[in-house]
């Protein structure tokens, strides 16, 4: 079970880390939003990340999201950061503020059929070509963002990606700054078009740098909920 205090406790000490990293990279506080991983958390404690104060949880599976809604209502705000299927996507959009995990033309055509408005994603980047995980290549973004130039309904506000396993939380720095220079680029570019003011990277063993390389969305789950577990 989660102990709430533990809880917020560890939320407390990732923000002041967060806030740090963010002022050494001469940047505000407020410019980082921690993304609570809600794959950690079973729906039936769902009511402890809303006593705890969890910021956006940010779910990997459709079916957990709406477990945690039905338990809390409109008392979180939910993010979609996995692997989204087509035929999810209506149900997808009516219950998160924003999908951090767009990687397929397809998926982008089946979002702008059910946007009821402009609707703003994220890009799923593989930064480091593994074979694995999903993700547009570095190599291809250029072209899938001008695909995207075709649904009117779809703005891309940033890209999304998670470097290959490492203890060190050194080793992911480079393919951090690989993503930054690549949103940096694309944010000239497509500037009137999309925005390409966001970053999600980071995770509980790397986040500080994420934050140090210029991350807005830190999704941190496993290291926050172990620590505010009781038996």
């Amino acid at each position: 079970m989660i102990d709430v205090d533990r809880l917020r406790a560890s939320l407390v000490e990732a923000r002041e880390r967060a806030d740090g990293a963010a002022r050494r990279s001469g940047r505000a506080p407020e410019d980082v939003e921690i993304v609570l991983a809600g794959k950690y958390v079973p729906a039936d404690q769902a009511h402890a990340l809303v006593a705890a104060g969890a910021p956006v949880i940010g779910e990997n599976r459709l079916q957990d999201l709406e477990a945690k809604r039905a338990a809390v209502g409109d008392a979180l705000v939910f993010d979609f950061i996995g692997h989204l299927q087509r035929r999810k996507v209506p149900a997808v959009l009516a219950a998160t503020r924003l999908i951090h995990s767009v990687d397929s033309e397809r998926l982008v055509e089946t979002i702008a059929a059910h946007a009821t408005g402009p609707t703003r994603v994220l890009i799923e980047v593989n930064i480091s070509g593994e074979p694995t995980k999903h993700g547009i290549l570095p190599g291809q973004i250029e072209a899938f963002v001008e695909t995207v130039a075709k649904f009117p309904a779809i703005v891309l506000g940033g890209l999304m990606a998670l470097p290959p396993a490492d203890p060190d939380p050194e080793h992911s720095r480079p393919h951090f700054a690989r993503l930054r220079s690549l949103r940096d680029g694309l944010a000239i570019r497509w500037s009137g078009r999309h925005d390409f003011r966001e970053l999600s990277m980071g995770t509980s063993q790397d986040f500080t740098v994420a934050v140090e390389e210029g991350a807005t969305f830190v999704r941190i789950g496993r290291s926050l909920i172990d620590r505010s577990q009781v038996s």
